[in-house]
């Protein structure tokens, strides 16, 4: 009877193929909003990823994500020095500065542009970029010395060769970039420029409190959470670890941002689209094979058996969809690699895509089913 199934269901050769199109459109619009949204949501914590020389974060109390920032006092660094379990424990700056891209090389241009300014530990560099292109960190310890990521510098000179000695303004102090480095893609476009911490309080505009966060690294046999807890206690910053900081910010986005929603509303489309087309395909189908399954239950052919091969109907095609729509979105994510668009696809975005196939397949079979389970086996001979 499977045979059959499988038969009548590539008998019809257009109706089959536009079955197979429908759930692929829709696997594909699900599955690609889906990684899309998981790699805007990633791009959130790009940075937290990348410093991944500290496991502990020491912040205000009151910070929700990482781009908020409610800067420490100096003397909160040498408390959470103090505390017991702590390896050691650096400043860390996070900001944002505008160049000014007229001096130097550029004289004349009058470009403005906001960055992400990043102050490294002036002693231990905790927090530098891992994959260098031009330069080398050392240089990092000259005068007025930044280094910048490729996505920024490509940004702000399209076009033109990656090149170290480019000078500009921030805060009207000179800057000369002396690396360009390779770091994750941001949520937002800004250039990155990596610094000395107390070069990076130059660049940006004075406040009573500067540093932003406090890098901690624990003893090898103290657990991490310990610590954090030890430091909370002790002190009452809040210290938790880098994966928890990012999952604290993707929660802040995911409560306090219309991103999911949007991309929410993209992924139910695909899901309705997909069952209109498969499921109107799909009784169309059975209208017009109702001779043949008439046929079958004048044979003694039982209604559950019918529904089986239904059943089996809609998973062969389904499973190819599903194949197809997820391919497609593969390989889209492939092609825009190197490319502003965020693509991430983790295993939940396979699992739900699954997911919503199965219940497309199910729905179009359950409801084009009816008519068959309901057939007369009479009507065959008439």
């Amino acid at each position: 009877m499977n045979w059959i199934a499988l038969k009548m269901l590539m008998g019809d050769r257009a109706k089959y193929l536009g079955i197979i199109a429908g759930i692929t459109f829709a696997a594909l619009l699900i599955s690609q909003q889906a990684a899309i949204f998981c790699g805007l949501l990633l791009r959130t914590t790009s940075q937290l990823q990348d410093i991944a020389d500290a496991d502990i974060w020491v912040m205000d109390p009151n910070v929700e994500y990482f781009d908020e920032l409610k800067p420490l006092k100096e003397d909160d660094l040498y408390r959470v020095q103090g505390v017991p379990g702590v390896a050691w424990a650096v400043r860390f700056y996070k900001g944002q500065g505008r160049m000014k891209l007229g001096t130097g090389q550029d004289q004349g241009t009058g470009k403005y542009q906001q960055a992400i300014v990043l102050g490294l530990d002036d002693a231990t560099m905790v927090g530098a970029p891992r994959e260098i292109v031009r330069g080398s960190l050392a240089d990092l310890r000259k005068p007025d010395a930044v280094m910048m990521d490729v996505n920024g510098y490509e940004y702000l000179w399209p076009g033109e060769p990656l090149e170290v000695g480019r000078v500009f303004e921030m805060n009207d102090h000179r800057a000369v970039i002396v690396g360009i480095c390779k770091s994750s893609r941001t949520f937002q476009t800004f250039p990155i420029l990596y610094t000395r911490y107390h070069q990076a309080i130059q660049f940006v505009p004075q406040e009573r409190k500067i540093m932003s966060f406090v890098l901690v690294h624990p003893q090898d046999d103290v657990p991490a959470q310990e610590v954090c807890e030890r430091i909370h206690t002790m002190t009452g910053l809040r210290a938790i670890t880098r994966q928890q900081f990012a999952d604290q910010t993707i929660g802040y986005y995911l409560r306090r941002t219309g991103i999911p929603v949007n991309f929410g509303i993209t992924v139910a489309l695909g899901f309705i689209v997909g069952c209109a087309i498969a499921g109107q395909t799909f009784y169309t189908f059975i209208l017009e094979n109702l001779n043949q399954f008439g046929s079958l239950k004048a044979m003694g052919v039982s209604n559950t058996r019918i529904l089986g091969m239904v059943l089996l109907q809609g998973l062969v095609v389904g499973f190819i969809g599903f194949c197809l729509g997820v391919g497609l979105t593969m390989l889209f994510g492939v092609l825009t690699k190197n490319t502003e668009v965020s693509f991430f696809m983790p295993w939940q975005v396979l699992v739900l895509t699954a997911v919503a196939v199965a219940v497309i397949v199910l729905l179009s079979s359950l409801i084009s089913v009816r008519k068959v389970l309901v057939l007369e086996p009479a009507v065959v001979f008439r």
